[in-house]
């Protein structure tokens, strides 16, 4: 990206990106400094080179990526530009990692309206900065009319592991406690709300946020009693839990009481026949710790405002076949098994 300032300035109210944009001349540099500059600057964006060089903390480094494809981009409670900050920087929290870095990457539809890109940008800017995370290079692409469905964005993070810290997926071990750190199914919920026109009695907007601030308190609480994390977005609780099962060669029994789930989701669910343990979350995650930290990691959680809702729901049981089992409100158990097929398309 290139900061050059230009003294014609995109007419970002009626305007729209056309082919010229992505072409690598005038019009592009002028989409980069009147639209991604304006909305994510920072120091290593204004030296305007291809890459961005800072330096390495000591210790062990992890990084991520992933693409965001959401429909609609914009929804209740966020749209694709948060949702990126968000979706990256928790991945490279469920590490235990302190994110410090991120990238972005935009592929944009020729005929997208400028004004609706600046709010994505802007809104992108306003989440790094207040997840204290910048956006420190990247790249626009522009593809032509019908082959992006408006915008594309694909992120990578960085961040930096604690000493001494090493979750990692085949660690829970039987009698370990399953933590959850709030409600379920509001993300996906409130898409599909947007996406099908749906109006409920009460508000449901999704939870997208950053969650590298309560993990590090779930980190000084719980330190290497910590497990394994996982943020359950696609697939819901019940992918997170099947694939940490599969991966460990343990299973889990888990409370159906014990799972919050907003009485608004809820509702919505049972009115559009969807399971809230498939649901996709995008502020959420779930915590694999020993018995003997469990309840001194909650209590963390618990004091951080995206953990209030915080719960044990369950621990990890020896099984050979590694299912996911619940105990129903009703006295009854079921298998809680992957989803099959696509509930929610492009939720994230």
């Amino acid at each position: 990206m290139s900061p050059k300032a230009y003294r014609r300035r995109l007419d970002i109210k009626d305007g729209r990106v056309d082919l010229s944009h992505g072409s690598g001349g005038r019009a592009m540099a002028q989409l980069i400094a009147d639209v991604f500059h304006d909305a994510l600057d920072n120091d290593w964006l204004r030296r305007g080179n291809d890459q961005a060089a800072f330096d390495v903390a000591a210790g062990r480094m992890v990084m991520t990526t992933d693409g965001y494809v959401i429909s609609p981009l914009f929804f209740p409670g966020g749209d694709i530009g948060s949702l990126a900050v968000h979706g990256t920087i928790n991945d490279v929290a469920m590490a235990g990692a302190r994110p410090c870095y991120l990238s972005a990457s935009f592929i944009i539809e020729e005929g997208f309206a400028l004004a609706d890109l600046k709010r994505i940008a802007d809104s992108m800017g306003d989440a790094a900065r207040a997840a204290g995370v910048p956006v420190i290079t990247g790249d626009t692409k522009v593809v032509e009319r019908g082959k992006a469905d408006g915008v594309f964005i694909s992120t990578t993070g960085v961040g930096v592991v604690p000493d001494g810290l090493d979750l990692s997926a085949e660690k829970a071990r039987p009698g370990d406690r399953v933590i959850l750190s709030g409600t379920i199914g509001d993300h996906g919920i409130a898409v599909m709300s947007k996406r099908q026109n749906l109006t409920f009695d009460a508000d449901i907007v999704s939870d997208s946020a950053a969650l590298h601030g309560l993990v590090a308190e779930m980190v000084a609480a719980g330190g290497s009693a910590l497990r394994v994390m996982r943020d359950p977005t696609r697939g819901g609780l019940a992918a997170a839990l099947n694939e940490l099962a599969q991966q460990s060669r343990v299973g889990f029994l888990i409370s159906e009481e014990a799972v919050p789930v907003k009485p608004g989701v809820a509702a919505a669910c049972e009115l559009l026949g969807l399971d809230p343990l498939h649901v996709a979350n995008e502020g959420k995650l779930v915590a694999i710790v020993a018995p003997d930290a469990a309840d001194a990691v909650l209590a963390a959680m618990r004091a951080d405002a995206l953990g209030c809702n915080a719960a044990i729901i369950g621990e990890v049981i020896a099984d050979d076949h590694r299912f996911v089992q619940m105990t129903t409100s009703f006295g009854g158990g079921r298998i809680v098994d992957w989803l099959s097929g696509e509930q929610l398309p492009r939720i994230c």
